[in-house]
């Protein structure tokens, strides 16, 4: 009688623990993947409340996600991202800086070529409630923007070097992805929109709420308080500090200059509606702005960084905006002119005080946005 023999049962794989892809990860990271930041519960001041939810520019069906965020987080600081190893989405958009860039124009990856725009803030782009990136607002959303500096032929270079395909090739190679992206994503498959997916979610976590403008707005704010109490007096401001305050907040008809109706507190991202602030006459382009929050972290300022003072900021909303098809509104006289303020020295120096007070130094600081390499 032949005797069948009992087949060898075929191992089941069995993924890798936490604690050995922890192993893979540190190893260059010091990303703990046992005890990961926290990315999607911030606590935040009593006046991040509904007001500010309905703004919020993330996906109802995608809320920030600790594991995901920390993937965005090592891609943001990789200088892998770029075609050479040079240039990584923070070189732009430095911590330090108010996740700006020191200078007018960012180098881009071949050094020598330089970005015909400045580098915008990232505080708060979760709060630009339209979700539109970028100065020209040509992203949809902040995942469609996250690997254009990639892609773009000066800044990471991807474009003319085999595209997004050949960047996650050069990402499959790498041992800390495969295992970020099977603790975050279930499985080790890098694919463009998780990249996407992730660097969005590390972006909009990235929310300034300690500035010294919110620990005294704290102080004032009630849920039930005619505007918001935001036309009261700030405890431990100057009087200057004070002045710029109120002519921020308060319209041209109340004797402000009107700056609160765009840049909307707390988060200070731009208004909804908002359009061109005309910069230049003629102007067709409507564009953005970044949050305010940081904006003394900055060193030059508009869409090309064509100012680089605050003063020199307020001078122009003061008495140089220009007319033009996409100019806002709201800088427009009744009878449809540019509006002038006329503002006193001392009045124009205020409003300087007061943005200062929007700077964060807790966000500047905070480890959970800083490079995690080693």
């Amino acid at each position: 009688m032949t005797v069948t023999p009992t087949p060898t049962p075929t191992p089941t794989p069995t993924s890798p623990s936490t604690a050995e892809l922890n192993a893979i990860v540190q190893a260059t990271l010091t990303v703990d993947l046992e005890n990961l930041d926290n990315y999607a519960a911030p606590t935040l001041p009593a006046y991040y409340d509904q007001a500010v939810d309905v703004i919020d520019n993330t996906p109802g069906n995608d809320p920030v996600n600790d594991a995901v965020a920390t993937v965005g987080r090592v891609l943001f600081y990789d200088v892998a991202l770029s075609v050479n190893d040079t240039t990584s989405c923070a070189s732009c958009h430095q911590q330090g800086f108010g996740f700006d860039d020191d200078g007018q124009f960012s180098e881009g990856f071949a050094g020598g070529e330089f970005t015909d725009a400045h580098a915008m803030r990232i505080g708060n782009i979760r709060y630009y409630e339209p979700g539109e990136m970028f100065w020209d607002r040509r992203a949809a959303t902040v995942e469609d923007q996250a690997t254009q500096p990639i892609l773009n032929p000066i800044e990471m270079g991807w474009e003319n070097n085999g595209g997004l395909t050949s960047l996650v090739t050069k990402l499959e190679g790498l041992d800390y992805y495969a295992a970020l992206f099977r603790f975050a994503f279930g499985d080790e498959e890098i694919t463009v929109a998780r990249i996407e997916r992730s660097l969005a979610h590390f972006q909009r976590a990235i929310i300034s709420s300690d500035s010294r403008w919110d620990r005294a707005y704290a102080q004032v704010f009630g849920p039930g308080a005619p505007n918001r109490a935001l036309d009261q007096a700030l405890p431990g401001f100057s009087a200057s500090e004070n002045r710029g305050r109120q002519l921020f907040m308060d319209g041209p008809g109340q004797g402000g200059a009107g700056c609160a109706a765009c840049h909307r507190p707390p988060t200070f991202a731009l208004a909804a509606n908002s359009r061109s602030n005309g910069l230049d006459a003629g102007e067709t382009i409507v564009f953005k702005s970044p949050s305010l929050k940081n904006v003394g972290s900055s060193r030059f300022f508009m869409h090309d960084g064509r100012f680089d003072s605050l003063l020199e900021v307020i001078e122009h909303y003061d008495a140089g905006v220009q007319d033009g098809p996409a100019l806002d509104n709201r800088l427009r006289t009744p009878g449809g002119q540019p509006r002038r303020l006329n503002l006193s020295a001392s009045d124009r120096q205020a409003l300087v005080d007061f943005l200062l007070t929007l700077d964060d130094e807790t966000l500047a600081a905070d480890s959970r946005f800083a490079s995690p390499f080693r």
